[in-house]
């Protein structure tokens, strides 16, 4: 049964940035240690759990999602070992859920999109989520002629002659479609892994940590003889490509593998409702231990092969299926102490230093506590939070780690709290730069109010600058930043591009400095020279303004196209309270907290000149939003009014961003088309006065017929 009581409370921004660079490095190298070379330096379950937690800190901050984040693709780039094959479509990551809510926050996700009251009938598949490797089988005419690992989710490693030997792999089908790619998981039995290891350390081989280590380590041997002695198997769960369909739901379709020789997971059932997908988690859940091979969850399908179709895919994963995983693990330990983190925009973040616990299998020391009101037993909503109990330094803490965020305490035993303890005072005053510390009315956390003058500001916006999701500076990293900044070398992102300069100048040989060398110094001089040509989004991230995440700087880049439209529309402005109606708050998804903050970064005179210091450094290319040549409404901006009929908002929206069309939430005169129904408002009007092509539901669902796009 899933923990019900442990707290959803949310990060704040500061903390899930840092926590997000750190766990996409760490996720990066394990990728290219298990992937390319064979030799995993992580436990499998450690490395699922950082990137399961890095997934799930991603969807609970969208804003600072990294373009490049090793959650958009599965593993690592192709090893040099190995051919390279493109997926004919791409292999995609499910979405996770970790708690009974966020399964039924899926199907009322799913619901909304398809336009479904909770009284329409809506099946979904329920199978094992198999601990295992992902492959795909293309079948030619019947006979098995390709087979690849999933690799990057584009790009896979050819293994054909190794899949070959495995005997669950059919090498030829009967009354199969002439093209067929098979998708599933090939992996480990328990008992044939037992004795693997077995053998292995009689032989006086490297014994493997676990079974999903040991399958992918037998598959992607460079010599298939190797993988013929290994007892690997294989369950398939999907297909990709294929010449033709061969059934109306994913059940049917799964029976139809099943008939054509693949082996399919015997616990593949439907579920009707809510209540029987909850059921069968629990039913699986119970068996769990009894099930000869590893699974670490429930994937859930929407039944229906055409509302898969509909619902689409975002750009990481298909909007028709998710991931139910099992409960978190938690463990109870010492709360050392409270330490408080200043971030990029001055949020003050109180951090856990526990003794140190394994927690599923990773030794965990520091953990979240969110804001000063979770420490004092708070809520956000103002509910009790542990039955109001707060925490104090030298608690008996319960710590707990799901897939979804990093550890977090759940709990705490009063009767363990020593009688001298002493209720903790969060600060008032930033710990790092003595300025008062304020908290709005109505926001959850403390910031500090020095800006430039906060040196822990300064020091972590260069971090963030520098970092994976930004710049992606190699040589410059978070320690050898903070070198450079308590040595005076830098202190805001344009001195990186003189620093060579600043070295020269000063007579420094950073070649002789301890960890220099004079190649390592030639590199990173080549790489700040080459990464002056920046783009537009990865510029305005970089920025590290409050509200302006990932996501947003994306939006705002394809909305303005080029960084002198943006840096027109806000110098346009003389008081924020003039953004309403302008021209920065009609991109979609873009609202008037995100312009506030936009606005407010750039008409800071100390933040503008450090803005434009670095401007002045760089060349900033624009965003060139990728189309689809064959389609009417490729490049063309789209505003939707009114309630749709045929198909709902979010539909309507995600088949026009498919189509190659940009999306915006109100009419200007850069509007294209204007997509009406049923009760639409000022925007018809406001569209009439301007000119801009105006289409009902029925026009526009013509101009998304196929031939219209083809």
């Amino acid at each position: 049964m899933i923990d019900a009581t442990i707290s959803s409370e949310e990060l704040t921004n500061e903390q899930a940035s840092i926590e997000m660079r750190r766990l996409q490095e760490i996720i990066i190298k394990a990728n290219v240690d298990y992937f390319q070379q064979n030799n995993p330096t992580i436990s499998d379950g450690e490395y699922d759990t950082l990137k399961l937690q890095l997934k799930a800190l991603e969807q609970q901050y969208p804003e600072l999602k990294s373009l490049d984040s090793p959650t958009e693709s599965v593993g690592a780039p192709v090893s040099e070992g190995f051919k390279k094959a493109k997926h004919t479509r791409p292999m995609l990551s499910l979405d996770n859920a970790f708690t009974i809510d966020e399964l039924e926050e899926f199907t009322v996700r799913v619901r909304r999109f398809l336009g479904l009251e909770s009284t329409n009938s809506l099946e979904f598949t329920s199978e094992p989520k198999i601990d295992g490797l992902s492959v795909s089988l293309t079948y030619k005419e019947g006979r098995l002629v390709e087979a690849a690992t999933r690799g990057d989710g584009n790009f896979g490693e050819i293994v054909t002659d190794n899949v070959r030997t495995i005997n669950d792999v059919p090498k030829q089908l009967n009354n199969a479609p002439d093209y067929l790619e098979i998708r599933g998981e090939i992996y480990m039995s328990h008992v044939d892994f037992k004795e693997l290891n077995n053998k292995q350390q009689e032989s006086g081989g490297k014994k493997f940590s676990n079974p999903r280590n040991a399958a992918a380590g037998s598959l992607r041997q460079l010599n298939p003889e190797i993988t013929k002695n290994r007892p690997l198997r294989f369950f398939a769960h999907g297909w990709g490509t294929t010449s033709h369909s061969f059934a109306e739901g994913q059940l049917g379709a799964m029976k139809a593998i099943t008939n054509m020789g693949f082996p399919v997971n015997e616990h593949m059932k439907i579920c009707v409702s809510q209540i029987s997908m909850i059921a069968e988690f629990k039913r699986i859940e119970k068996i769990r231990a009894l099930l000869d091979y590893d699974i670490d969850g429930i994937v859930y399908k929407v039944n229906s092969l055409s509302l898969q179709t509909r619902l689409g895919n975002s750009s990481t994963v298909p909007r028709w299926a998710i991931a139910l995983k099992f409960p978190a693990e938690t463990a109870w330990t010492i709360l050392n102490n409270i330490d408080i983190q200043v971030g990029r925009t001055g949020a003050l973040s109180p951090v856990a230093r526990l003794q140190p616990v394994t927690v599923g299998g990773v030794v965990v020391s520091n953990a979240t506590l969110h804001n000063e009101d979770y420490i004092k037993g708070i809520g956000l909503d103002g509910s009790l939070l542990r039955n109001g109990i707060d925490l104090r330094v030298g608690d008996r803490v319960k710590v707990y780690r799901a897939g979804d965020v990093i550890p977090k305490v759940a709990d705490v035993d009063i009767s363990f709290r020593k009688p001298d303890a002493i209720r903790y005072e969060f600060p008032q005053n930033c710990p790092d730069c003595g300025s008062l510390a304020i908290r709005p009315e109505g926001d959850a956390v403390r910031r500090c109010t020095g800006e430039f003058a906060c040196r822990a500001q300064q020091l972590e916006k260069l971090k963030h600058f520098v970092s994976r999701p930004v710049m992606d500076i190699d040589g410059l990293g978070e320690k050898t930043i903070e070198d450079f900044f308590n040595e005076n070398y830098l202190q805001e992102p344009a001195d990186i591009f003189q620093l060579k300069e600043k070295f020269e100048t000063e007579g420094i040989v950073l070649s002789k400095r301890d960890g220099w060398g004079e190649k390592s110094v030639e590199k990173l001089f080549a790489e700040i020279e080459y990464k002056r040509e920046v783009p537009f989004a990865k510029l305005l991230f970089g920025l590290g303004i409050r509200h302006i995440g990932e996501i947003v700087s994306e939006r705002l880049a394809r909305h303005f196209v080029n960084w002198e439209n943006l840096i027109s529309e806000i110098d346009k402005l003389n008081d924020v309270e003039q953004i309403v109606g302008s021209e920065l708050i009609s991109a979609d998804g873009i609202g008037e907290k995100i312009v506030k903050a936009l606005w407010q970064a750039f008409h800071n005179p100390a933040a503008r000149g450090a803005i434009d210091r670095l401007v002045a450094q760089l060349s900033i290319l624009p965003e060139l939003n990728e189309t689809s040549s064959s389609s009417e409404i490729a490049g063309k901006t789209i505003v939707f009014t009114g309630t749709l009929e045929q198909m709902t908002r979010a539909e309507a929206k995600a088949r026009a961003e498919v189509l190659g069309a940009r999306i915006s939430g109100s009419v200007s005169n850069k509007t294209d088309i204007l997509v009406i129904g049923e009760k639409a408002g000022a925007k018809t009007r406001k569209a009439t006065e301007l000119g801009v092509q105006i289409m009902n539901e029925n026009e526009w669902m013509e101009l998304l017929q196929p031939n219209k796009n083809n």
